[in-house]
């Protein structure tokens, strides 16, 4: 394995890294932001910066409008991305966005690409991704789906009710998880226009973060019809297409927290630098010095696991058993880091003086989506005893 980066993706990351620091930051404190997430007005004036300065849609092909960097590429540009909440939406690499976009690109025929993948790569529009379901529907057991898709001549009805449903409020299309019926049928993905008769979203929910523009909702499928030649792919291949997008998002989502974690510590490293007690420097005190060694180490670990499962990407391989390792400790690991940095900054870790808190809130919630830690190391439980009884 060769982690060492060409002089051209170097560049590219001081580059971005400065446009993060010089363009982005100061807009944090932009009003155009809620409990809900940004606005769609104050997402477009960060694309048209990120596009200004040739940094939008680096994972995506340049056919498409992207820079088409490679899984280690992205690992690199999308860590520096997230050093700022906002970046990620910036570069128009952030959830779900980002994942639909690999999907597209590797799954969509011609048609599908031109139709929803380049205006979308191209930051003019917005979308979602319509697979978890309230109880007693599919969460992390897609096995329990029950949105229904039914043929009625050259269309598939659907029927059924998603929620969590990120950024599904001001999307302009979406990917719609659906069981088909019958003999030949199965979990299948549709495109659809989110405008369509018959999608309706019922609520917005609120949630412990607030990074994502449209929030998160619940979304209601009542009747609404999608012509079948916008099935995503073939009828009952939505599970092995969900793996196609869910592995390498379960990464750039380490990518991108690695950042925002970054971020945080540098702020509880300059504070312990200069906040005194008890005679010198807090952070000479070993109580305060050993919370930011262990924030190093678990940032670095964090770091090599994402490196060499995006190494595994680009050699063509799923990593599909990888990318849960990598999304298990990296959710677990970044936690831990935000956690001590609010505990390093005391009572100022308690307030929105600092993005600290902030930061805390939405890594919290990474260890929910995407699947929760505990199915992923109950996957990863059963792949060692299978291999166990093979040996």
């Amino acid at each position: 394995m060769d982690f060492a980066l060409s002089p051209e993706l170097q560049v590219l990351r001081e580059r971005t890294a400065q446009f993060i620091r010089s363009d982005i930051m100061p807009m944090e404190a932009d009003s155009r932001q809620g409990p809900h997430g940004p606005t769609d007005a104050l997402r477009l004036a960060l694309n048209e910066l990120a596009r200004s300065k040739g940094l939008l849609a680096p994972h995506v092909s340049p056919k498409w409008g992207g820079l088409g960097l490679s899984h280690l590429g992205r690992a690199v540009v999308f860590e520096e991305a997230g050093y700022s909440l906002l970046g990620p939406l910036a570069l128009n690499c952030a959830a779900p966005d980002e994942g639909n976009m690999h999907l597209l690109e590797a799954v969509a025929s011609e048609t599908h690409k031109h139709r929803w993948l380049e205006p979308l790569a191209r930051a003019k529009i917005r979308s979602c991704f319509c697979m978890t379901e309230p109880e007693p529907g599919a969460g992390s057991d897609p096995e329990l789906m029950l949105t229904t898709a039914e043929r009625d001549g050259d269309d598939y009805v659907i029927n059924g009710r998603k929620w969590l449903i990120t950024g599904a409020d001001g999307a302009a299309f979406g990917i719609v998880m659906a069981r088909v019926p019958g003999d030949g049928g199965g979990a299948t993905m549709f495109l659809t226009d989110m405008d369509a008769p018959g999608i309706h979203v019922s609520r917005i929910i609120d949630s412990i973060d607030s990074s994502f523009p449209g929030g998160h909702a619940e979304v209601v499928f009542e009747g609404c019809r999608v012509p079948a030649d916008q099935i995503l792919g073939e009828v009952g291949q939505g599970f092995r297409y969900a793996q196609v997008r869910l592995a390498p998002a379960r990464l750039t989502h380490c990518m991108r927290w690695l950042g925002a974690a970054r971020r945080a510590h540098d702020i509880a490293v300059q504070y312990a630098g200069r906040r005194r007690a008890f005679g010198k420097p807090i952070g000479e005190h070993e109580g305060v010095g050993f919370m930011l060694a262990d924030n190093e180490i678990d940032m670095h670990m964090c770091r090599l696991a994402i490196w060499h499962t995006a190494w595994l990407l680009d050699q063509g391989q799923h990593a599909r058993h990888e990318s849960s390792m990598a999304k298990v400790f990296c959710s677990e690991a970044l936690f831990r880091v935000a956690d001590r940095c609010v505990q390093v900054l005391g009572g100022m870790g308690l307030t929105g003086d600092t993005v600290v808190e902030r930061v805390f809130r939405e890594i919290r919630a990474f260890r929910i989506y995407d699947g929760p830690s505990e199915v992923h190391r109950w996957a990863i439980a059963r792949r060692c005893l299978r291999n166990e009884r093979q040996a």
